[in-house]
Order: structure tokens, then C-alpha cells, then sequence
């Protein structure tokens, strides 16, 4: 009778080292792990840079739109033509003086 009662005693301690292991564990993963709470922040923070670089982009896009719109056969700017033939190109006209 008292063997039994000191194994239950035993089984008993060795539950709870298991449920405070399994305890620590999973702690141990919601914080550190590939889900856990650090790459978490991480991956907001890339989320809020790739956020950042769209919307520069599109901006840039919206540009580079309108440029082409301008320098297109139904709408010619041209200011912007002479502009970009001028950058572009290195063209200058002959009345003008270019100094280096």
C-alpha cells in the first residue's frame, strides 16, 4: 500500500515537471519562433518599408505617365520634347553658346 501511494506521489511530480516543460516551451516559440512576437515586429516593419517603396513608385509611375503622354502623336509638348532632346540627346541649336 505504501509502494503505491509514493508512485502516484512520483507520477505526480513528474506531470507537472511535464506541464511546466511543455509551459516553457511553447512561451519559449510564441516569442522566439518563426510566428513568435520578434518576427513579428521584423516582418511589420519590412511590410511598412515595401508599403513606403509602392507608393514611391507609383508616384515615379505617374511621372514617367504623364511624360509619355506629353512626348505621345496626340498631345506633343513642345517644351518637354526640346527638354529630353536636349538631356538625352546633347543636342543644342546653332544659335546658342555651350560652355563646359
Amino acid at each position: 500500500m505504501v509502494n503505491s501511494r509514493n508512485q502516484s506521489g512520483l507520477g505526480g511530480g513528474i506531470f507537472f515537471i511535464g506541464l511546466i516543460a511543455a509551459g516553457l516551451y511553447f512561451t519559449f516559440a510564441s516569442v522566439q519562433g518563426d510566428f513568435g512576437l520578434f518576427n513579428r515586429v521584423r516582418i511589420d516593419a519590412e511590410a511598412e518599408a515595401l508599403r513606403a517603396e509602392r507608393d514611391r513608385l507609383a508616384e515615379e509611375l505617374g511621372v514617367l505617365r504623364n511624360k509619355t503622354r506629353r512626348l505621345s502623336d496626340d498631345y506633343l509638348d513642345l517644351d518637354l520634347l526640346d527638354e529630353q532632346a536636349r538631356s538625352v540627346l546633347g543636342l543644342v541649336r546653332g544659335n546658342e553658346v555651350v560652355l563646359r
